[in-house]
């Protein structure tokens, strides 16, 4: 589906489908989307650039059907370039690179946009936000990491609070998303919404209790919280 920025920057949460149940994903997706998910964050992982490997292209085509929402796809691959295509192919509507994860991302942010796709850039806990700077203008998403990138249930780093504010202050009036990513719950979306982010990726958080009512009262937890 077509993705599209509102500038009074209405609070989107992503469930994340690293924390659903695999053996039923399309299901799962189904549930949150049901139970007031905005988008649907997509998690793969190569075992190189972060200690997991989760899933590919195939399983992201495979689950297209069922998001009728936003597809959020994270990519946590280096290099990410030469599967760009296949991912975009998969039915993508986000497609995220880590700044971290090749030597070209102005490069890579113009060929996910001749993709067909909004292009965002993830930043690792200790990356500066001074490597977009000079590319803000090819930027549809930043995604700050608020944990290590590579596993779920990780907790919160509240000194990323501060950086969360700082990417705002640099995005001003650009339609670029802010999202966040790890250890987000109704404790810490507050803090991460009162800096400027606009996108909650939310993984056990949400899926905790697994049941779509228990799925529907955690977004709305996290939803509350923000208010």
């Amino acid at each position: 589906m077509p993705v599209t920025f509102d500038p009074s920057r209405p609070l989107n949460i992503a469930p994340s489908i690293l924390s659903a149940d695999f053996a039923r994903l399309g299901e799962e997706i189904t549930a949150v989307e049901a139970q007031g998910a905005n988008w649907i964050h997509v998690d793969p992982m190569d075992g190189h650039f972060v200690p997991n490997l989760t899933i590919g292209p195939n399983v992201v085509a495979a689950i297209r059907p069922y998001v009728k929402t936003v597809m959020d796809v994270h990519l946590m691959i280096a290099p990410a370039d030469p599967y760009l295509e296949a991912f975009a192919k998969a039915g993508s509507d986000i497609l995220t690179v880590h700044a971290e994860a090749g030597p070209h991302l102005d490069r890579s942010l113009q060929a996910i946009r001749g993709l067909g796709c909004k292009a965002g850039v993830a930043i690792n806990i200790t990356t500066p936000l001074s490597v977009i700077e000079y590319c803000l203008d090819k930027i549809d998403l930043i995604l700050v990491m608020t944990i290590n990138p590579g596993f779920g249930g990780q907790k919160f780093t509240p000194s990323i609070v501060d950086k969360i504010a700082a990417a705002r202050k640099m995005i001003g009036d650009r339609p670029i998303w802010l999202e966040v990513d790890g250890g987000i719950d109704p404790t810490t979306a507050p803090l991460c919404r009162q800096a400027g982010a606009d996108v909650m990726v939310a993984g056990s958080a949400v899926f905790k209790g697994g049941t779509p009512k228990d799925y529907g009262k955690n977004i709305a937890a996290i939803r509350v919280s923000c208010e």
